[in-house]
């Protein structure tokens, strides 16, 4: 599962920066690109889903490259 998992980060990174990029374009401008393409329904709601599902699943990378919840060795080497 992990593997499967691995695969998918650079897609999963690629999601969030265009969500991050959305939400800058919200914050800068008041304008919402997603929305502007998609209109509001369904489909809008299902792409801030999938930005959100990837957010999810690049967190043990994120945990990994923080060494929080690491196997890290015991420090008397036990």
């Amino acid at each position: 599962m992990m593997e499967m998992i691995k695969r998918f980060e650079p897609v999963a990174l690629l999601v969030m920066v265009l969500g991050a990029l959305n939400w800058g374009m919200v914050g800068l401008f008041d304008t919402n690109v997603i929305s502007d393409v998609f209109g509001s329904g369904t489909f809008t709601d299902v792409v801030y889903v999938v930005v959100g599902a990837c957010g999810l699943l690049y967190i043990p990378r994120l945990l990994e490259s923080l060494h929080i919840g690491g196997h890290s060795p015991h420090p008397r080497g036990t």
